[in-house]
């Protein structure tokens, strides 16, 4: 007779997580580290209850924003490369909706992430009840079927029975490396408190294993003569290469090919700044080197990318008539894009069995195309000296300068975190990345208020890494609020807030497609009804210390330079604020070396725009699509 213990379903739930591990290279992780909650009546009671009741087995951490809460699950599993995460739960409505955009984030990065919303009652005793959305033509539906796009697993845990199966496909889902992302298990509050007489097999030991599967050998010999025929080869290492730890694996290829390496903003770091083969940031934000190399290239060797718009210039990168594309990825859906050779296996199998093929023909490039790149790196090296050098430490610094003040500072141990503004642009063209996982920028869907809650996380999963988030003013007033957690769990995480006074990185670009800053200046009304007065008399720094952290504020780049190495020895969360210098310009480091497609009004009055629009139809014109 099967033996059985009797919990309530969110009891047995949390002792199911705290027993499931994965393993990958023979090393064994637990894969749900903790949970993560802010409590309500849908599911105080419930998970709530479970976590008390076994505290011992999982860890608890408590959030001050549901969105921020899913940040940090994700910062976390993506410095534990994604073999390990935490769980969210949350209450039902305004809680359960917060989750979306956390959830979105997840799941276009392929970061693994378990989302416990707490739903409507099952069995109905009362309906509508407090927070229930009342859909007149359903009445299966609940705010938690927000989720459901953004999630690669969904379901609503109606019966307790229910739960076996669906939690077994959850942590399937959460360990496939090419399905992961966020997975829901909508939890109706009757049924997390319905007791059930759970097999005990359900709560056994689990080891998932995070496989490695090797390229199909026809695809390898077609991908071995790509390679071999090919004059400017050009590799886009993506974030797929940090996924599979396949650094050492591209540093290998390179060196025996010495075909030069792009990257995108995921998979920066992936080489090195100063292997001799790395050639910076590709695409929109990348560097002069790379994307002249993407223009002529014969053939791009894609590993781990999804090819987005911002890494194809919006498909006017590669113009090469004769480009061909190579893709390297465990995924066919990304394998298969711009009519590519798919090349599917996992990012470190599929370079090693690529470089062993090539380095039985003892294949190199071009000495010329060597030359080529090594020279026009060094000439980009210097424009970043350039921008990062200040030759007036006692007036404000400019925003790369910020940037350059950090890089001299920093070594291997330290992670920078970021997401959005100007930013991004800024730290692909500029930062020199010295670990494979320093630079930590989440810009598949680019979210403000990313940073501060992923540091948290990223803390979490590398105590004794120094973590840096990078926020300017705009993110920062999105979501300061986990600067509490922060202070609360003493997670020494440093804050790198930078003032200019709103959305320069929008202001930038509404300027350039003719809408002339509408909207995006931190100011006073004028009298003219815009937003062209007096800055706001907003002191972020005295915000951040009312929430508890510490803060030192620069004025100069002396400031700065002083702030900077006081709050890299912190033990305490500590913010570091600065007022940049072109508070009306994006930045000041050189401009975007590839388009952006972000269309233009066709009909409009305004000179701005119709000069705008003028510009865009020329770049518009110079599109194309890869179809063989």
């Amino acid at each position: 007779m099967t033996s059985t213990t009797r919990l309530t379903v969110a009891q047995a739930l949390v002792r199911f997580l705290s027993a499931q591990y994965t393993e990958r290279d023979g090393a064994r992780h637990r894969l749900i580290g903790a949970t993560w909650g802010i409590f309500g009546h849908g599911n105080v009671a419930g998970i709530g209850q479970a976590l008390v009741e076994y505290g011992d087995d999982m860890p608890y951490h408590q959030g001050r924003n549901e969105q921020a809460m899913v940040h940090a699950a994700v910062g976390y599993a993506r410095q534990s490369n994604r073999l390990s995460t935490h769980a969210v739960t949350t209450s039902i409505g305004p809680g359960a909706t917060n989750l979306v955009t956390g959830a979105a984030l997840a799941t276009i990065n392929h970061l693994p992430v378990l989302l416990l919303p707490g739903d409507v009652f099952a069995a109905r005793p009362a309906d509508p009840v407090l927070q229930q959305l009342e859909v007149p033509y359903a009445g299966d539906v609940s705010v938690n079927d927000c989720l459901r796009p953004v999630s690669r697993y969904f379901d609503r845990i109606t019966r307790p029975e229910a739960l076996i199966p669906s939690a077994l496909n959850a942590m399937r889902v959460l360990t496939d490396p090419v399905e992961t992302g966020a997975v829901t298990l909508a939890l109706p509050q009757d049924v997390q408190a319905e007791a059930y007489d759970w097999p005990d097999a359900f709560f056994a030991e689990r080891t998932w294993v995070v496989r490695r599967p090797g390229a199909d050998p026809t695809e390898l010999a077609e991908a071995v003569r790509a390679v071999r025929s090919a004059r400017r080869p050009l590799v886009v290492a993506g974030g797929g290469v940090h996924h599979s730890r396949a650094e050492a694996a591209l540093a290998e290829f390179a060196e025996v090919t010495r075909i030069p390496v792009a990257s995108t903003q995921a998979g920066k770091g992936s080489l090195r700044f100063d292997h001799p083969q790395d050639v910076g940031g590709i695409g929109h934000t990348g560097t002069a080197t790379a994307d002249e190399l993407a223009r002529t290239a014969d053939l791009v060797i894609g590993v781990g990318t999804r090819y987005t718009d911002f890494t194809t210039a919006s498909g006017t990168l590669f113009a090469n008539p004769d480009v061909r594309f190579l893709n390297l990825n465990i995924a066919p859906h990304d394998g298969h894009k711009l009519a590519g050779m798919p090349l599917i296996a996992d990012a470190r199998s599929g370079l090693m069995e690529l470089t062993a093929a090539l380095d039985l023909h003892a294949h190199r490039a071009a000495a010329s195309y060597i030359a080529e790149y090594t020279e026009d790196k060094e000439r980009w090296e210097q424009r970043v000296d350039a921008c990062y050098e200040a030759d007036e430490p006692d007036v404000r610094p400019t925003q790369p300068q910020v940037l350059g003040a950090l890089d001299a500072l920093v070594d291997e141990s330290d992670v920078i975190i970021n997401a959005a503004g100007s930013l991004p642009g800024d730290l692909h063209k500029l930062w020199r990345a010295r670990s494979r996982d320093q630079y930590h920028l989440e810009y598949g869907y680019s979210c403000m208020g990313y940073e501060i809650p992923a540091a948290i996380g990223v803390k979490l999963a590398a105590p004794e890494r120094h973590v840096w988030a990078l926020v300017g003013d705009g993110t920062y007033l999105m979501m300061p609020t986990e600067i509490v957690t922060a202070v609360q769990e003493g997670v020494a995480i440093k804050v790198v807030l930078v003032q200019n006074h709103g959305y320069a990185s929008i202001g930038g670009l509404s300027e350039e497609t003719g809408a002339e800053r509408f909207g995006t200046a931190y100011r006073h009304r004028a009298d003219d009804g815009t937003f062209t007065g007096a800055p706001l008399p907003v002191d972020l720094a005295a915000n951040a210390a009312s929430l508890g952290m510490r803060v030192l504020r620069a004025k100069t780049v002396s400031d700065l330079r002083e702030a900077l190495a006081e709050a890299r020895e912190a033990d305490t969360p500590t913010c570091v604020y600065v007022e940049t210098q072109t508070a009306d310009t994006v930045s000041g480091p050189p401009p975007a070396q590839a388009w952006w497609d972000v269309p233009v009004a066709e009909t409009a009055t305004r000179p701005s725009a119709v000069k705008a629009r003028e510009l865009y139809e020329r770049h518009v014109s110079t599109r194309r699509r890869h179809l063989c």
